[in-house]
């Protein structure tokens, strides 16, 4: 039998088709890597204007509280994840991470809070496994639904809020990581300011019967090209965002990730919600103490890029290893290669001379700091 009969398709599989996309496996779905422009001319396009992205293989799960009382979910979720959530403002969406009891990332997340229930994007590989751990850490608190009735696509991009405007005029109230309801071409649509792009821009959950009706309505727009997997890789790795799998997974910590940034007061050592969550032993103690090895920035000379999985050494012979790049390639933005990796201590601070091994041969690297391209969120 042929694997891809076996793919699962987004709701807008059909659009994406007709649009021209390239189609390939990911994450147990057939999706667009790239559509006729190209990869590159996409990533540019993304910087300079819009870009609609097919992001509907991610899954969406809405948490709600048994009792009715939203602060019974967000106290349930805190057990899961080392983030402030019983904090977190109505029509406030905040970055999370699902940590096991080693202290390593099982997934990151998007948490919005809704009102009344809470509403969760994970990672398209890992849904499923979120989903039963949701369910067996605070399913007897929270009910949860994941949903396959709803599609979900990004908009990002600098003229991101003018075209979105066009059928919502009140997104420009709206601010990074707010999170409202509305009604797109008589669909009803939850829409968050965020996105992996670095770009100011938009991710829209749109009921899955109506979505291509939408997309198409925002591809009528002439600043808005379809973008595909290739360019969403590149542009999150110029804005120094993490991929999982890659820079992050279930043996990496959220210091060594560099992500501590996520970790608010009132969960780390002496907060009034200090801890309770999986792994807290080691994060709160990485969190005071630092740990043996970070992420960083690389940069390389030349035109060559470095790729996920080169070593990293502090001689050009390859003899003292340092570290492992975690993910690589040609940013365009910058017209130069970019990279990033986990490196020891003694080799993390900005300016560092490295040398990354690339077939067979150790290329000059430097650490430096990220995002590679400055973020332009609406704040």
């Amino acid at each position: 039998m042929d694997g891809s009969s076996e793919l699962k398709k987004t709701p807008l599989h059909a659009l994406n088709v007709s649009l021209g996309g390239r189609m390939v496996p990911f994450a147990g779905y057939d999706m667009p890597v790239q559509y006729p422009a190209g990869v590159m001319k996409e990533h540019l396009h993304t910087r300079a204007a819009a870009g609609l992205f097919d992001v509907s293989h991610m899954g969406q799960v809405t948490v709600r509280a048994r009792s009715g009382d939203n602060t019974d979910a967000a106290r349930a979720l805190e057990t899961l994840v080392p983030v402030d959530i019983v904090g977190l403002a109505e029509g406030r969406q905040r970055y999370a991470l699902f940590t096991n009891d080693e202290g390593g990332i099982r997934d990151d997340l998007m948490i919005a809070n809704r009102g009344d229930h809470f509403y969760v994007v994970v990672n398209a590989a890992c849904k499923d496994a979120d989903f039963a751990y949701m369910q067996e850490k605070i399913g007897d608190i929270c009910e949860l639904t994941l949903h396959d009735d709803r599609a979900l696509v990004a908009l990002q991009g600098p003229h991101a809020e003018a075209v979105l405007a066009e059928l919502w005029g009140d997104v420009s109230a709206m601010r990074f990581m707010d999170v409202r309801a509305c009604d797109l071409h008589d669909a009803h649509c939850i829409v968050s300011r965020s996105g992996y792009t670095g770009e100011d821009g938009f991710e829209i959950s749109i009921p899955a019967d109506l979505a291509e009706t939408v997309c198409r309505r925002l591809l009528d727009h002439p600043d808005v090209l379809p973008i595909g997997l290739g360019a969403r890789d590149s542009l999150r790795l110029e804005a120094g965002l993490c991929l999982y799998g890659n820079d992050i997974d279930t043996v990496t910590t959220p210091v060594e990730a560099g992500l501590e940034w996520a970790i608010q007061k009132v969960r780390r050592t002496g907060g009034e919600r200090a801890g309770g969550f999986p792994g807290a032993g080691v994060i709160l103690d990485q969190l005071e103490n630092g740990a043996a090895r970070r992420r960083v920035g690389l940069r390389a000379e030349g035109r060559a890029p470095v790729r996920a999985d080169a070593v990293l050494a502090t001689d050009p012979e390859g003899q003292d290893i340092v570290g492992t790049v975690t993910s690589g390639g040609f940013g365009p933005t910058i017209d130069g290669p970019v990279a990033m990796g986990y490196v020891a201590g003694k080799a993390t601070a900005p300016g560092t001379h490295l040398y990354a091994g690339v077939r067979g041969k150790f290329l000059p690297v430097t650490v430096v700091a990220m995002p590679f391209v400055k973020n332009t969120f609406k704040r």
